[in-house]
């Protein structure tokens, strides 16, 4: 398996794991917080080893998403210390980022490629 694969496989398994425990901890399930972490660190992994190529705006998208990898770990974190809906606002700031770049990175990569 190459590093490539592994990170496709962590992001796959990451989200998954994130969308179970977000869901989860509305009932009340007292482990649902560990899975969500434990999601939120392997998404994160993945955003954070993939490599940072391509020109400035592209590399500050890319840094965009290394962000919103620490927001949905601190959601997590919130889950864990507090008692009230706290987490949902670093989860929303997480995922507005995510799909702002989602969205604009790959506009950014067909510009790159016209450009060159």
């Amino acid at each position: 398996m190459n590093n490539r694969t592994i990170l496709s496989a962590f992001s796959v398994v990451g989200a998954v794991m994130l969308l179970t425990g977000a869901i989860v901890y509305i009932t009340g399930w007292t482990l649902s917080p560990y899975v969500y972490i434990t999601g939120a660190v392997l998404f994160a992994l993945s955003r954070w080893f993939s490599p940072h190529k391509g020109g400035t705006a592209l590399r500050r998208l890319q840094r965009q998403q290394d962000i919103s990898g620490l927001l949905l770990m601190a959601a997590g974190a919130c889950m864990l210390l507090t008692r009230g809906n706290e987490w949902i606002v670093c989860l929303t700031l997480a995922a507005v980022i995510e799909v702002y770049t989602s969205i604009r990175i790959p506009q950014e990569e067909r510009k790159s490629r016209q450009d060159s």
